[in-house]
């Protein structure tokens, strides 16, 4: 039986996670009326696209912790896969945002960067993010964690899709040429 705490994480994140598809996928069918990244970094869109990220970590983390190794995996594997994927994920995505900033990492037009491990991927922000929810699956093994967690990776996978339209107006013919030089992910 789920506890009122295991339902509202698993809401929220669930409900996170179809907003930000939700806006994504707008983005990507109306880019004339994008919401994101905006066309005007306000701090009302910056609050709310922040505010869904952190409800899907804070849920995944949750249901983490309360479901805790409801798959009954060993401890050996769940310590030695999930927590060095959680700390490379955090090195890379704070490496990421010092590297743009966190006006750029909020949606606001900055120099585009091409250096540092953006020569590597070109979101590794979003890759990180990823490997960090991963991470935290695979050590708390739990399922509602997993479930909330690939709801968060399909929406940090599903970000870049909305944003390069965007990437190609602001910064044209170097976006482009940067594109071909650089893969999306890895």
């Amino acid at each position: 039986m789920l506890t009122n705490i295991e339902i509202a994480s698993i809401l929220a994140g669930s409900v996170a996670g179809l907003y930000l598809l939700g806006a994504f996928a707008w983005s990507i069918a109306f880019p004339d009326r994008r919401v994101w990244p905006p066309k005007k970094a306000t701090m009302g869109i910056k609050l709310r696209v922040w505010i869904a990220t952190i409800a899907i970590f804070g849920s995944t983390l949750l249901l983490g912790i309360s479901n805790w190794n409801s798959f009954g995996w060993p401890a050996p594997v769940r310590w030695g896969l999930g927590v060095p994927l959680i700390i490379a994920g955090n090195l890379i995505v704070w490496m990421g945002v010092r590297k743009i900033g966190f006006g750029a990492t909020s949606g606001e037009v900055a120099a585009l960067k091409t250096d540092g491990l953006y020569r590597y991927s070109r979101n590794p922000q979003y890759v990180a993010d990823m490997i960090i929810l991963v991470g935290w699956a695979m050590l708390s093994a739990s399922g509602w964690a997993v479930l909330v967690a690939g709801i968060g990776v399909i929406v940090l996978a599903s970000a870049p899709f909305a944003e390069e339209p965007w990437l190609a107006e602001n910064y044209g013919d170097q976006f482009q040429e940067y594109k071909v030089r650089v893969r999306r992910y890895l």
